[in-house]
């Protein structure tokens, strides 16, 4: 090659480095940036429930009307539910803090968006938002608050061992919910082959129903994941303990292809606990209904 030859290319090369290397650093940032975004729905779901919770904060109704569900309701966490118009008409009154640590899990036509954020009344709370896939958008059919315990309740005194099982009925037998669909009946049977399992202290028949990322939020106390869970119902069987279950006041089930969401009141006919609010989330895996997330607020 001619030296006058070699001597161009090298001063194009010296021209053209700077925007190799911007351009490798450009692409570089862009896929940073995708890598800490959630790909697809969960994206879009992300996306969702943030641009939700600014509406709310700017009081733009219109914006937030758009992202709602009819049967939309929020159960703040005292246990209070705010039906749709009156959330609608309180809008920024309600609204909380903006969140910094959202997780979002898709479930078929279903989604969570679950973080920590402090609440319109000024409490460090877990939150539960339920997205459901409507007519090719997402749309929120409930959100749900939970005040956590920050460290682990001292352990309380058990019922007297040996005592003589109550018999189940509400929610064992029958719940006060009319199902809609074969997919709802599945649903609601693999809900009271929980409660069954429970009482009966089956671990192994409990774990059929419930998926292995499940996590219990439950008012004052820590989370529960899974393992947890299962090792309670086998130490209660060791120690003989009875389980008594809250009956079911109201219900209301939501199936959206593989997923579905659950939401109901439940109360405790003696009084010996507080009445709550339950939200969980199901998913249907290998022909299965499982219940793959849970909250429950207690109603003060």
């Amino acid at each position: 090659m001619p030296a006058a030859r070699r001597s161009a290319m090298r001063r194009a090369m010296r021209r053209a480095w700077p925007g190799v290397l911007i351009a490798a650093a450009l692409i570089a940032i862009a896929a940073e940036g995708r890598a800490q975004q959630p790909p697809g729905e969960d994206a879009a779901v992300l996306t969702a429930d943030r641009a939700f919770g600014d509406a709310m904060r700017g009081g733009d109704k219109s914006a937030a009307r758009r992202l709602l569900s009819l049967q939309f309701t929020y159960a703040d966490e005292t246990g209070k539910i705010h039906e749709r118009r009156d959330f609608l008409d309180d809008l920024k009154s309600v609204a909380p803090a903006a969140a910094a640590d959202e997780k979002v899990n898709v479930y078929g036509g279903v989604a969570v968006v679950v973080g920590n954020r402090k609440s319109a009344l000024g409490s460090d709370v877990l939150f539960l938002d339920i997205w459901a896939r409507q007519k090719n958008a997402w749309r929120t059919l409930t959100m749900q608050d939970v005040v956590l315990a920050k460290e682990p309740p001292a352990a309380a005194n058990p019922p007297a061992a040996g005592a003589k099982a109550y018999e189940c009925k509400n929610p064992c037998e029958t719940i006060p919910y009319r199902v809609r669909s074969s997919a709802e009946q599945d649903i609601v049977n693999a809900f009271q082959a929980i409660e069954k399992a429970s009482i009966a202290h089956d671990a192994g028949e409990w774990q059929k129903h419930v998926a292995e990322e499940f996590v219990l939020y439950r008012s004052g106390r820590a989370p529960i994941p899974r393992p947890n869970l299962v090792a309670t119902i086998e130490q209660q069987k060791q120690q003989d303990v009875p389980v008594r279950l809250s009956e079911i006041e109201t219900m209301r089930l939501s199936v959206y292809g593989d997923g579905a969401a659950m939401i109901a009141t439940h109360a405790d006919p003696d009084n010996a606990h507080a009445p709550y609010r339950a939200a969980s989330v199901w998913v249907k895996r290998g022909g299965q209904w499982q219940l793959a997330i849970g909250a429950e607020t207690e109603i003060k």
